[in-house]
């Protein structure tokens, strides 16, 4: 019997398995990084171990610390999580070798998956449908292509998952760069750079089957999770059971996925991955560890999957059957990043998702989101007895959602789960790139106003002298009183035709930057709730603010919220930026410089790679022209914003 578990890896996965763990009455342990010192699931663990350092490979990927770490807590059993060791049967054995328990597959199983070609080969030979694959020399040449290959092809990892080491590649021209590229974006998340080179199968459903094995020879098949909507090749929507699959297609899927279990004598979670285009099916890779997107079929087959994995690495049997599905369940990844799939990080002031859902959750109010590792705040997902309610409690909980401090990816997660075609259950792996979901829209006019009496409010009480009278009060008044942010305008004095105020009521004060071990400014922060009426229909707003209304604005209301950037009447003077620089999107690392000051760039030019998040990030050309200044070089730590190159535009 397992007595105290040590999950080897952070966030929202490490959270999830203390929970069942605090349920089973198992005593947990955590291991942290020093960027993630303050992070919750630290707090949330019995025990705690450090691991010195910030970086992946000096942390959370070094096997002989997290062995340590074991050691040093008195762990008797370790869960790997998903992503980093999580698929490295080299780990593994090492665990087991230590005289501890693993909780997942057997390092033999975790081999054979391990390498996507040697994996493929394997599942054609039990009998699993899969398409041709060849490796890759380093300078990006084909091995042995044949007559049947052309454009566009996919660039995998060899080892690992996650939309790492991924890249679409259209022109042969292009393979060599977007080889090298895969191979240290995998080389940095997995500590393997192999790649290797599929067809790329465009319009097809991503579509996975959930498989759970015991040692004494049951698999059972938790049926499918359509995993169609990608960003980066990494899943943005999941859903369970597929809209897409019929019966006897399920049929089918389930029965590859079992046969692919048994033939690597698999024992644990796991998952098995398909394309799905028509008729045809084509095995795309074996996670052998657990999903992301559990959470759905834990909901539709009333199992808990983590439970099932601890049990398993006791010795449990399965009962020979699985449990019948029932519902439907939609999961939605809420990430730190912008509209251009850019990660952002700093500090999350407020985090607060609740409704009829359920919130997986690696961060909280106060947390900082680290450049370091990947941006997902929270999975939330809803569960219902059709497809509809179970969209229609995720779409209510992200609307009343309160996210202040960070841009997130919320406003596309509505625009999605509105869609038309995500309605129809018309998915697959291109949707986003065929839907041009633009931005998020300007705000609302009463949004906007709100912030503009909340602000006001709290300019009045913060004043030095006759706080008393109201905010830009005159004998005679000869002008509107106007609130002006960089998004939209608000005239509150006098009020629109048909609005009335109710209440602009201060709330509370609200912590001033969240950091861990700040002291909060509260001298300069606020919240209210504001109530407008217009044309006898009332709406209720909140409005905070981090700064004093300086820099940030968030109004929040059952409609959705949205983060206003208000205009100083008289700006301090700035510093410009000369023009045709290229600035860093987000925080990051110089991971390479790929021109030099003189040299002549055209439009879409590659300029510099920056890493951050455990992705590459290429900065390219916005213009032919001539650089005329390198600011950064390879290894430098930059910040948003920080000039990284001028270019002079000119012809190219």
């Amino acid at each position: 019997m397992i007595t105290r578990l040590l999950v080897a890896n952070r966030g929202e996965i490490a959270r999830r398995v203390f929970r069942t763990c605090r349920e089973l009455g198992i005593e947990t342990v955590a291991v942290y990084s020093d960027a993630d010192a303050r992070a919750p699931h630290v707090a949330e663990a019995d025990h705690a171990v450090r691991l010195s350092g910030d970086k992946p490979a000096d942390t959370y990927l070094d096997a002989d610390r997290l062995l340590a770490a074991c050691r040093a807590a008195g762990a008797d059993a370790v869960h790997p999580g998903y992503g980093f060791l999580s698929e490295n049967a080299a780990f593994a054995r090492a665990v087991l070798e230590a005289g501890l328990t693993w909780v997942g597959p057997p390092p033999p199983a975790i081999a054979s998956m391990g390498d996507k070609l040697a994996a493929k080969r394997l599942m054609s030979e039990a009998g699993v449908p899969t398409l041709p694959s060849l490796a890759v020399t380093a300078d990006g040449t084909l091995t042995d292509p044949g007559d049947d290959w052309e454009f566009p092809v996919l660039v995998k990892a060899a080892a690992g998952g996650g939309g790492r080491g991924m890249r679409v590649v259209r022109e042969a021209r292009e393979l060599a760069r977007q080889v090298a590229s895969a191979h240290r974006e995998s080389l940095a998340a997995f500590g393997d750079g192999g790649v290797f080179v599929e067809p790329l199968l465009e319009g097809a459903r991503h579509v996975e089957v959930q498989v759970l094995a015991d040692g004494h020879g049951t698999v059972w098949a938790l049926g499918e999770r359509d995993c169609s909507i990608q960003r980066r090749h990494q899943k943005v929507v999941e859903e369970c059971p597929s809209p897409g699959i019929t019966r006897p297609m399920r049929s089918y899927l389930e029965e590859a996925a079992v046969r692919a279990a048994r033939a690597i004598g698999y024992v644990g979670a796991g998952t098995v991955e398909f394309l799905v285009a028509g008729e045809r099916v084509a095995f795309l890779e074996m996670n052998t560890r657990l999903q992301v997107e559990h959470p759905v079929t834990e909901l539709v087959y009333g199992v808990d999957l983590v439970r099932w994995q601890v049990a398993v690495a006791e010795g449990a049997a399965l009962p020979p059957e699985p449990p019948l599905p029932a519902g439907h369940a939609v999961e939605v990844r809420l990430y730190a990043e912008d509209r251009a799939y850019l990660p952002q990080s700093g500090v999350l002031h407020r985090f607060e998702v609740s409704g009829q859902v359920r919130v997986d959750s690696g961060v909280e109010s106060g947390s900082v989101v680290s450049s370091h590792y990947d941006p997902m705040l929270a999975k939330v997902i809803g569960y219902g007895a059709s497809r509809g309610e179970a969209v229609r409690k995720v779409v209510s909980a992200l609307r009343r959602a309160r996210i202040h401090g960070l841009t997130t990816n919320r406003d596309l997660l509505l625009q999605i789960l509105k869609n038309p075609d995500f309605a129809a259950g018309d998915t697959h792996t291109g949707f986003l790139d065929q839907h041009d979901f633009g931005g998020d829209g300007p705000p609302g006019e009463l949004a906007v106003l709100a912030a503009a009496l909340a602000t006001a409010a709290a300019n009045r009480e913060r004043a030095p002298v006759l706080g008393g009278l109201p905010s830009g009060w005159r004998n005679v008044r000869s002008q509107p009183r106007v609130a002006t942010f960089a998004e939209a305008e608000a005239v509150y004095d006098p009020l629109p035709a048909g609005v009335a105020v109710i209440e602009v009521v201060r709330t509370g004060v609200v912590a001033g930057d969240g950091a861990a071990g700040a002291a909060p400014h509260r001298t300069h922060a606020f919240a209210y709730q504001v109530v407008l009426e217009r044309d006898g229909l009332r709406h209720a707003f909140e409005v905070s603010s981090y700064d004093g209304g300086v820099a940030a604005v968030y109004v929040d209301s059952a409609t959705g919220g949205v983060r206003l950037t208000p205009v100083p009447r008289l700006p301090e003077p700035v510093e410009h930026v000369a023009p045709g620089s290229l600035l860093a999107p987000m925080p990051g690392s110089v991971l390479r410089v790929e021109v030099v000051a003189g040299e002549r760039v055209a439009k879409g030019q590659p300029v510099l790679v920056l890493e951050a998040m455990k992705m590459e990030h290429l900065i390219a050309a916005p213009a032919g022209g001539v650089v005329s200044g390198v600011h950064v070089e390879k290894g430098q730590q930059v910040d948003a914003g920080a000039v990284l190159a001028i270019i002079q535009e000119g012809d190219s």
